[in-house]
C-alpha cells in the first residue's frame, strides 16, 4: 500500500493501492491517471509518501493512526 502521512503531525490521512498514481504537488496531491480524486489540503511539503507498505491495520481510517514510515500507533486524540 502506499501511506500518505502529515508529516509534521505523523497522521496517516490517506492509504491507496500500491499501483495508483499520486503525484504531489506544491499546493494539491493528484490521485489517479485519470485523475480521479484530488487532495486540496495538502501538497508536497506537507506530506511524506511510503510506498509497499504491507502492514495497514485493518480497521485503518484517516486520521486514527500515526505512522513513522515503519510503525503504526493508535493517535491519542483519535475520537470517533
Amino acid at each position: 500500500m502506499r501511506v500518505i502521512v502529515e508529516t509534521a503531525t505523523g497522521l496517516s490521512k490517506y492509504v491507496f493501492a500500491d499501483s495508483e498514481v499520486i503525484v504531489s504537488l506544491p499546493d494539491h496531491i493528484k490521485i489517479g491517471d485519470p485523475v480521479r480524486f484530488i487532495i486540496g489540503d495538502l501538497g508536497s511539503g506537507q506530506v511524506t509518501i511510503t510506498d509497499n507498505v504491507t502492514d495497514v491495520p485493518e480497521d485503518w481510517i484517516g486520521n486514527k493512526y500515526l505512522f513513522d514510515g515503519t510503525t503504526w500507533t493508535l493517535n491519542p486524540g483519535w475520537v470517533r
